[in-house]
């Protein structure tokens, strides 16, 4: 499983996970993010892995 975690140097910021601003366009939420770090999915940041993908 993997997930994007919209950072806001790349995109629009979707929080409240990672201290980021919850938003009603979208929401990736602290729990999502517990449950992501406990079933071992991926995380990918667009302000840090992006640059890795999409110099």
């Amino acid at each position: 499983m993997i997930l994007v975690l919209h950072d806001p140097k790349r995109e629009y910021a979707y929080g409240p996970a990672a201290g980021l601003p919850d938003t009603r366009i979208g929401a990736f939420s602290q729990v999502l993010r517990d449950e992501a770090k406990k079933r071992g999915w991926v995380v990918i940041s667009m302000e840090k892995d992006f640059k890795k993908i999409f110099p």
